[in-house]
């Protein structure tokens, strides 16, 4: 099958048929936090640890952040879909009434997501219309308990709770 793109409204759909987590990409900056919502998020290398966000080339938000020592990555859960908004969205009042915390080299982490990683610039690498910036994992935690947030179809979901009987 052979696909002609005909416009980005097309692709976009498209692409929004593949369902992905949702993270916070988030730190300290002159003392206030600042922060994004990214669904593109993944999983690049186990040694050394790597993983990768795309970056939009308009984002105004991504150019601040780059220049932070430490980045955290929190992996949003299902009850973070108000937030996700507020973080995807225009604004100054991205992290109002979030409950965070920062780590000592500035990295901010969202409460009640189901992973936290600490991460520093790594590399950047120009494709298309986004940035790909890899990412060198330092710490991270999890927390097994947390749904995750989903986006699909422009759409947050959350998954079917899974039973938290042991395994």
């Amino acid at each position: 099958m052979t696909a002609v793109l005909h416009d980005t409204t097309s692709l976009r759909a498209v692409y929004g048929a593949f369902p992905t987590g949702v993270t916070a990409i988030a730190a300290l900056i002159d003392g206030a936090p600042v922060g994004l919502a990214a669904s593109s998020f993944t999983t690049v290398s186990l040694a050394p640890p790597l993983v990768s966000v795309c970056m939009a080339h308009t984002s105004r938000t991504w150019p601040v952040l780059r220049r932070a020592e430490r980045l955290g990555i929190s992996v949003l859960g299902a009850e973070h879909g108000p937030l996700c908004r507020r973080l995807a969205g225009p604004g100054d009042e991205r992290f109002a009434g979030a409950a965070w915390q920062a780590t000592p080299d500035g990295a901010v982490l969202l409460h009640g997501a189901g992973a936290w990683l600490e991460c520093s610039v790594d590399n950047e690498v120009r494709a298309g219309d986004h940035d790909i910036a890899v990412l060198r994992v330092h710490d991270l935690r999890l927390d097994e308990a947390v749904d995750p947030l989903v986006f699909h179809s422009s759409t947050f979901r959350s998954l079917a709770p899974r039973s938290r009987e042991p395994r």
